[in-house]
């Protein structure tokens, strides 16, 4: 049997050794990050209100005596994965973890509670379940390793199950809430001026229409989800809800707008959608009429490493889940000819995610 070693030298044959080592223990980032909220790390950095050194971190924390040698272990992993950041005192010895303050960075502020995603615990158990078994999806003829894990759609299980449904949409929120102070900012003021009506598809509680509607008062916004979604929720001047289903259609409205959703949902599935919302659009007749998508487009040779390996990471999650896929420009183009569309334009600039404007 040949040896495939052979041929590295020495310094090349113990770098290659460090990717399957790095491969096999990635999941670790996770558990530290994990293990960061459960000790409430996020929060009591955000509560002293200033950077803590690591002494008054422990003190604040709800730590073992017997378990304090070991914190500083947790704590340099999580600054060598970007969610702390550890300033030394001048003069002080680079290993020393006790000679400095410790500060949250900007993604740990993601985790903090109410963060948009503070309840990881929630997910562990049901996230990893379906991931576990991707390997017998890839033998199998299930729609995806979801379906293969449970027996049931993952939008079916989130109708039946009050609980994880609950935890989906919140989490969804939180997610907007952040996000769409970048969306209705300056930059790109432009996708909404002008508008006179928009329909969120798939908004969930509203947390985008509610800040596009108080952030542009003349646009006439409306909420469109299932029954269960919106039932009970309470609209204002410019804000409806309405329950309905994408798939059967969609309320008229100059402007559609579809944040992270075709991304759910294969090719076929993603046409119905399209050409609803054409017909929503069309039927309206007022303004320049257009649907706004917010998603990804892969494949960016703009984008820097740790961006594209986020967006690998989430076409894995939307294939393991819904059986459907991140796309690239010449797929986004052949769903927007195939539901009969005469142009589009693409923003990149909206970090893991474009904005993309569609015209009829």
């Amino acid at each position: 049997m040949a040896d495939y070693n052979e041929n590295l030298t020495p310094s090349e044959l113990l770098k290659a050794e460090t990717q399957p080592w790095n491969q096999l223990y990635f999941f670790i980032e996770h558990v530290s990050l994990n293990c960061a909220l459960q000790l409430d790390i996020p929060n009591a950095i955000t509560k002293h209100g200033k950077p803590m050194t690591l002494s008054k971190l422990i003190a604040s924390l709800p730590i073992s005596a017997s378990k304090v040698p070991y914190f500083h272990r947790l704590t340099r992993m999580l600054v060598h994965y970007g969610l702390l950041i550890l300033q030394k005192y001048e003069g002080c010895d680079y290993d020393d973890d006790n000679k400095g303050y410790y500060s949250l960075a900007p993604a740990d502020r993601y985790v903090v509670k109410d963060g948009p995603w503070s309840s990881m615990e929630d997910q562990d158990t049901f996230f990893f379940k379906a991931w576990n078994c991707l390997g017998d999806w890839f033998k199998n003829e299930d729609p995806s390793a979801f379906y293969t894990a449970y027996g049931d759609y993952f939008w079916d299980k989130l109708s039946r199950d009050p609980s994880i449904g609950t935890w989906f949409n919140e989490n969804m929120a939180r997610d907007s809430r952040s996000f769409m102070n970048v969306l209705i900012g300056d930059e790109f003021k432009d996708v909404f001026e002008g508008l006179t009506s928009l329909v969120d598809v798939g908004g969930g509680t509203g947390t985008v229409a509610m800040a596009i509607a108080k952030k542009f008062s003349d646009v006439k916004c409306i909420v469109l989800d299932l029954p269960p979604v919106v039932a009970n929720l309470q609209g204002s001047e410019n804000l409806e809800f309405v329950a309905g289903d994408m798939f059967q259609e969609i309320p008229p409205a100059n402007t559609v707008l579809l944040k992270s959703i075709l991304h759910d949902w294969n090719d076929e599935e993603c046409l119905k959608i399209l050409k609803n919302c054409k017909k929503a659009i069309i039927g309206s007749g007022k303004g320049e009429n257009k649907v706004i998508i917010i998603d990804m487009v892969m494949e960016n040779p703009e984008m820097d490493d740790e961006s594209v390996q986020v967006q690998l990471f989430i076409d894995m999650l939307v294939m393991v889940f819904l059986g459907s896929k991140e796309r690239n420009k010449k797929e986004w183009e052949k769903l927007f000819l195939d539901a009969d569309f005469s142009s589009y334009k693409i923003n990149h600039t909206l970090g893991l995610r474009s904005v993309i404007e569609l015209y009829p």
